[in-house]
């Protein structure tokens, strides 16, 4: 297969079916450095199937996915997470008992390099990479705008904050592609707003203020965001990819798409 090197994740006739049902078919579409894709559909379009796909929780009948150049179809979710593929649900999915510092630091587990016997002494390099993490961890609250709920547990907090913690998670784990699976479902305008201007911080990165985080500093350059909210997608998306029973039917810029007489029909209404 050719390469494109600004192509970062490409998937090739992707097909998904669960008995009888076609959730996917025959679905092909890439995501290049520097750009948000919107994908936006009617319920049941196959929207969260595609990332659940791509982040490995369905594992397609037919297709291929490629990331950064490999071949990544059907592989396990924790080893696409240490690849760098990170995302948030549609869901939330959190572990509720906890605080959100250490919801947060949870993710931080996966890229930690110490093995079980060193980190069990806790002394030297096990000591230092705890307290980057840890470091790092901090940052990511800071950026949220959630010091005030750090040590707060996950489960009482109201469900705005929790989508915020959720997004944290999915920072720490330093992704370079980053999925958001309805990131404003649910919220009201305030919340929304913040939302969208953290999706646009990440993107572009905000330099020196975070130092010891490379995500935050340096910004995610791939970003897939599945949004009901047209005025959203319309305003940050790059490109958009518009799914209708499982296949694509429109791709574009957001001025395109809001065009297309099959978006219209489907989706956006006459």
């Amino acid at each position: 297969m050719k390469i494109d090197k600004n192509v970062r994740l490409s998937i090739k006739n992707l097909s998904l079916s669960f008995g009888g049902v076609n959730a996917l078919s025959d679905v092909s579409l890439e995501i290049k450095d520097g750009e948000i894709l919107a994908i936006i559909g009617p319920n049941g379009a196959g929207k969260t199937a595609l990332l659940n796909c791509i982040n490995g929780f369905y594992k397609p009948q037919k297709g291929e996915i490629y990331f950064n150049g490999k071949r990544v179809t059907r592989m396990r979710p924790d080893k696409l997470a240490k690849l760098g593929i990170g995302r948030t649900f549609q869901n939330i999915e959190l572990y509720t008992g906890l605080s959100t510092q250490d919801n947060i630091m949870a993710a931080r587990h996966v890229l930690m390099k110490q093995n079980f016997i060193t980190g069990a002494i806790y002394f030297g390099w096990a000591r230092q990479e705890e307290i980057q993490h840890r470091r790092i961890v901090e940052e990511i609250i800071d950026f949220l705008e959630i010091q005030s709920i750090r040590k707060q547990v996950v489960g009482a907090l109201p469900y705005g904050m929790r989508k915020r913690v959720e997004l944290g998670r999915a920072l720490a784990l330093e992704p370079q592609i980053l999925l958001l699976d309805e990131p404003m479902a649910g919220m009201n305008l305030e919340e929304k707003e913040d939302i969208a201007r953290f999706i646009i911080d990440v993107y572009e990165g905000q330099g020196e203020t975070y130092p010891d985080t490379p995500v935050l500093k340096n910004g995610i350059k791939n970003i897939i965001l599945i949004e009901h909210d047209m005025g959203v997608v319309m305003d940050i998306a790059d490109r958009v990819v518009v799914l209708d029973f499982g296949h694509k039917i429109a791709e574009g810029t957001p001025a395109e798409v809001k065009a297309n007489k099959k978006v219209i029909k489907a989706y956006l209404g006459e």
